[in-house]
């Protein structure tokens, strides 16, 4: 018998939001490719249908109840690896990088599917195990293993921005799950130690991309090209903006990447401090809503769910934020609902929908 309050208590705020921004993001990838002539379908089109598409994964996410998820956790898991694997075997190769998996002809990035499965298995994990003094070295070695395993395949791809997202989402659960303080500083050095380490293992076009943004003028024809025309769009925008299609950095074809990575830059330019301070502020309230749905979770499992999807939306946002007014390097992570892009919107609204799920199902014990 279908439950009437699971539409009495659906989430409509937080989806108004998640429209709002991907609505923006749409006219912005209008704006910053008007001038791409071709008989291919446009790509603020393509991102609508996406959008689309992603409605329709909410709604069958709604369908069901979360909680059958915990007993799913493990084999969604297990199969996200397994496609991590097979990119290595037999994924197929774009600019130097080995990530898309071919599946029926359409393309499939399996880092993204990973970082729902180890939100969900995660959750599952910590859900299950209380501890009131915090989780001890010993006892994190389990879901330490779950996260180092996808981090070290993606990073063979090579996929650093990704690897790095991966570790964000699986550090700031645990975090939210309680760490003791000893073990917290045993990490934090470790982490040091891996990072010092790491450097060795880097390819030589990512280390470029550290040395870039630590000084992008000493290359600005070629590995600082990219931050420094983003610093010139985002600065040039000023307080109102140079008016919608009017921003010379995208318009003149100055600014690449101007409709995947440095989206933000585009909308910058054309709307200045005003229009950003919109949209930052839209994202500050999903991420403060998301948060909000996990306090008000009626089981461990929905509020860590809800933790961690809300932490994949926040580190992918403060790093594309971060990437395009030369915060951090630049390592092609996409903002959600702005930059285009079919498989991110694809996790992004999966993990909106587990976000609605988890919010109209509270009242559920």
């Amino acid at each position: 018998m279908f439950d009437r309050r699971l539409i009495t208590h659906y989430d409509w705020i937080l989806l108004l939001q998640v429209a709002l921004v991907a609505a923006i993001g749409i006219v912005n990838l209008y704006s910053a490719t008007a001038a791409w002539s071709g008989p291919a379908t446009p790509i603020y089109l393509k991102q609508m249908s996406w959008f689309g598409l992603g409605l329709g994964i909410i709604l069958l996410i709604c369908l069901f109840d979360y909680r059958h998820l915990a007993d799913l956790g493990y084999p969604f898991y297990g199969v996200a690896l397994l496609m991590l694997l097979a990119v290595l075997a037999i994924g197929r190769t774009t600019m130097g990088a080995t990530r898309w998996l071919s599946i029926g002809g359409v393309g499939l990035q399996p880092s993204e599917v990973m970082k729902v499965a180890i939100i969900v298995v995660l959750a599952r994990y910590f859900s299950e195990r209380a501890t009131p003094l915090g989780f001890a070295l010993k006892e994190l070695w389990r879901p330490g293993l779950l996260l180092i395993a996808p981090v070290l395949l993606v990073m063979k791809q090579p996929d650093l921005g990704t690897a790095l997202l991966l570790l964000a989402i699986g550090g700031t659960m645990a975090l939210f799950a309680g760490i003791r303080r000893g073990t917290l500083t045993i990490l934090g050095l470790a982490g040091i130690v891996a990072a010092w380490g790491g450097w060795f293992l880097l390819h030589d076009y990512q280390r470029r991309r550290i040395y870039t943004f630590l000084n992008p003028e000493s290359d600005p024809l070629k590995s600082g090209y990219h931050i420094i025309q983003s610093k010139i769009a985002v600065g040039s925008g000023g307080w109102f903006g140079q008016g919608f299609r009017q921003g010379t950095q995208a318009q003149l074809s100055f600014l690449p990447e101007r409709h995947t990575d440095f989206a933000f830059s585009v909308f910058a330019e054309e709307w200045g401090f005003t229009g950003c301070l919109v949209v930052l502020t839209l994202y500050l309230l999903i991420v403060l809503w998301g948060l909000y749905i996990a306090r008000r979770a009626s089981d461990r499992f929905g509020m860590y769910l809800a933790l961690g999807v809300t932490a994949m939306l926040f580190w992918h946002i403060v790093v594309n934020l971060g990437m395009v007014i030369g915060l951090l390097p630049v390592v092609g992570v996409p903002l959600p609902l702005f930059s285009y892009g079919g498989t991110s919107m694809i996790t992004t609204m999966t993990g909106v929908g587990l976000l609605l799920n988890v919010s109209m199902r509270r009242f559920m014990f």
